[in-house]
């Protein structure tokens, strides 16, 4: 009884903090609702097998961080240097920890007209940085930028075979994770000018699944009263005879 109830106590204490964890995630997708290529984090639930020699093998529960890769609808805002990507591809932009790669494509030029992003990181075309005059900017689908009629770099896209092989850093940026997949050219690049992605992330998905999560808790949490109950009552029944 002792035994079995200890594993109860344990496999409810995993699922309310896996419970916690996964409405911390949502949390954060709504707080994201309004940032431009925002990808939404997803947490998906396993059983892991362990096994040690001469004991019995154990099951326990696990949990899984996966983003959501899911293409955003595009919003037409008519800046110059708002670039949506429609398809496979990120922006590659220049950081002091090395390339990092976006879907937010709401850029800005710096006080060297370079293309950045609002953090001041460097936007990468083919040439490397681009530095652009501050009006009559076109780019093309293919990425391929001019101004005032003249060619002056192309944005770099970089995809990828595998993207559970990124993670995300900081402020809506990934990277690729240690052994992953490196990354390749986009072979045919659709960008509109003049438009953002907005956030994949579903209001009412989201909020339906954070009333669920509660009354899951809830749940777990009375499980564990339960079982301490049925503890106390064990313990209390101890030595005492009929």
């Amino acid at each position: 009884m002792f035994v079995q109830n200890r594993l109860g106590m344990i496999e409810g204490t995993e699922t309310m903090l896996a419970h916690e964890h996964r409405m911390d995630q949502i949390s954060n997708n709504l707080a994201n609702v309004d940032t431009a290529g925002y990808k939404k984090e997803e947490i998906t639930f396993w059983e892991m097998m362990f096994k040690t020699a001469d004991h019995r093998t154990r099951v326990g529960k696990g949990l899984k961080v996966l983003t959501n890769h899911a293409q955003g609808s595009a919003k037409q805002t008519d800046n110059p240097l708002d670039f949506a990507i429609n398809g496979d591809g990120f922006f590659k932009v220049q950081t002091p920890n090395g390339i990092r790669y976006t879907r937010n494509g709401n850029f800005t030029l710096n006080n060297e007209g370079q293309l950045s992003t609002f953090d001041g990181y460097l936007v990468l075309g083919d040439g490397g940085a681009i530095t652009l005059p501050d009006q009559n900017i076109h780019v093309g689908r293919d990425g391929q930028i001019t101004a005032n009629g003249e060619q002056i770099n192309r944005l770099s896209l970089a995809s990828f075979p595998d993207l559970q092989g990124l993670e995300k850093e900081g402020t809506n940026l990934f990277r690729v994770k240690e052994g992953g997949a490196q990354e390749q050219a986009v072979e045919a690049p659709n960008i509109q000018q003049g438009h953002l992605e907005g956030a994949n992330v579903n209001v009412v998905a989201e909020m339906t699944e954070m009333i669920d999560l509660q009354r899951a808790y809830q749940s777990q949490q009375k499980a564990i009263q339960t079982t301490d109950d049925i503890d106390q009552q064990s313990t209390s029944r101890v030595g005492k005879l009929t």
